[in-house]
C-alpha cells in the first residue's frame, strides 16, 4: 500500500505510516522491520525518502537500528515522569500501577572525598553512608541507585528494606526533601551495570545525577540513579518567560 495520498513531504507521510503500521500491531515491539528494499517498494517511495523518515523515528526512539542486523522496532517506555516533578523512584513505579521493589547490594561507611565535602558543604573527617541498590517493578530490574548521604543524617532506625529514601527521611528523621538539582546524562553499555539490568547490549541508559536539598536549602542526599532506556521517559515543561 503506497502513502501518496497527501501534499506533505513524503517522508513525513512514511513516517506517520510506519508509526500508524506499530500502533496497529503489524510491527510489533523489538520486533525487525522489512528490509529498507521491501519497505521502500511497499510504500512506493525511493530508499533515500524511506532513509530520511527512518533517521527521524530513529531520533525519536520508536526504532533502533543494529548496524549489520537491520532495524527494530523500539519497546515503548513503561514509565514516565516530569523532570519538573521530584519523585522517587518508587513512586514512578507505583503510578505505572506496578509493584516496586529492591535487591540490596552493599552499603559502607566511608571517609568524604573532595567532591562529598563541596557536595553536603561537611568537614573531611566527616563519614558519608554509601548504599547500593537495584530498585524492581513487577520484580523486573529497572534502575540502579547509588546513594550517598551524611552519617550523622540517617536516624537510628534506618533500614535497608526501605523502599524510599525520601519518605524514610521524611517519617523517621523529620527531614523533608524540598527539592534536587538534577544533571542528566545518555549513557551507552555499561561494561557493570547493563548486566545487573539484565539490558540487551544494544539498550541504552539514562543517568540522572542528583543532590537533594530540604527545606532550608540543606544538601541531604546525593543520587546516582541508572534507568533503563528502554523502561523510562522523561520529559519536562518549558515556559517562555
Amino acid at each position: 500500500m503506497t502513502i501518496k495520498s497527501d501534499s506533505r513531504h513524503l517522508y513525513l507521510q512514511v513516517i506517520d505510516k510506519i508509526k500508524e503500521d506499530i500502533e496497529n500491531s503489524i510491527y510489533k515491539e523489538k520486533e525487525k522491520l522489512p528490509s529498507e528494499f521491501e519497505l521502500s517498494k511497499s510504500l512506493g517511495v525511493s530508499r533515500a525518502t524511506l532513509r530520511e523518515a527512518l533517521r527521524t523515528l530513529e531520533e525519536e526512539n520508536v526504532i533502533i537500528r543494529r548496524h549489520g542486523v537491520g532495524t527494530f522496532v523500539n519497546a515503548k517506555p513503561r514509565f514516565t515522569s516530569g523532570i519538573e516533578q521530584l519523585n522517587s523512584v518508587t513512586g514512578m513505579i507505583e503510578q505505572a500501577n506496578s509493584v516496586p521493589g529492591t535487591i540490596f547490594l552493599s552499603s559502607s561507611t566511608i571517609g568524604a572525598t573532595d567532591d562529598d565535602v563541596k557536595r553536603f558543604k561537611c568537614e573531611k573527617e566527616e563519614e558519608i553512608f554509601l548504599l547500593e541498590r537495584v530498585r524492581t517493578a513487577n520484580g523486573e530490574p529497572v534502575v540502579y541507585c547509588l546513594d550517598k548521604i551524611p552519617t550523622e543524617l540517617l536516624p537510628d532506625t534506618f533500614e535497608h528494606e526501605q523502599e524510599s529514601l525520601l519518605k524514610m527521611l521524611e517519617e523517621k528523621a523529620d527531614i523533608y526533601i524540598s527539592y534536587a538539582v538534577t544533571h542528566i546524562e545518555p549513557l551507552g553499555y555499561h561494561d557493570k551495570i547493563s548486566p545487573i539490568l539484565e539490558c540487551d547490549p544494544e539498550t541504552s541508559l539514562l543517568l540522572l545525577k542528583q543532590m537533594h536539598f530540604d527545606d532550608q536549602d540543606r544538601p541531604i542526599l546525593y543520587s546516582l540513579n541508572y534507568f533503563r532506556a528502554d523502561n523510562f521517559s522523561f520529559h519536562v515543561v518549558r515556559k517562555r518567560i
